[in-house]
């Protein structure tokens, strides 16, 4: 067996053209194609970073109703290289349930938001990141 990379998350909606603005103007992805048209049972949207394709965001969107809940993802984490800048900028768009930043034991910071159907979604600026003033901050064991 191998397993080579991640391929994609998937996000069920309940307004596809709505979490495509959202997942485009908030995230910062690009729209990479769509699969059905309006009124399908079921519509698929595939997102990625510009330039980087290799692991993608598919939202989901379905017609009918009465689904059961799926899975069990907790969250979508995306890496920013400004904490403090992006959480300015989404606090401006006033964007739904936004926490303060946190910290984590190796310097890490992130904070969470809701998506426009209360997904959960994470900015995470690693340790190591330039602009993380706790960039030389190890894990301790």
């Amino acid at each position: 067996m191998a397993v080579t990379k991640m391929e994609h998350v998937g996000i069920k909606v309940d307004i596809l053209e709505r979490s495509l603005q959202f997942y485009q103007e908030v995230i910062g992805l690009t729209l990479q194609g769509i699969l059905g048209q309006p009124g399908d049972e079921v519509r698929l949207a595939f997102l990625s970073f510009p330039g980087q394709a290799s692991v993608e965001i598919e939202l989901i969107e379905r017609a009918f109703e009465g689904l059961p809940q799926e899975g069990r993802v907790s969250h979508t984490a995306f890496t920013v290289d400004d904490i403090e800048e992006e959480h300015r900028r989404l606090a401006g768009l006033g964007i739904p349930a936004l926490t303060g930043i946190s910290e984590l034991a190796n310097g890490s910071r992130y904070f969470f938001f809701e998506g426009p159907d209360s997904e959960k979604l994470e900015f995470f600026q690693p340790a190591h990141s330039p602009t993380n003033p706790a960039r030389n901050a190890t894990f301790s064991s």
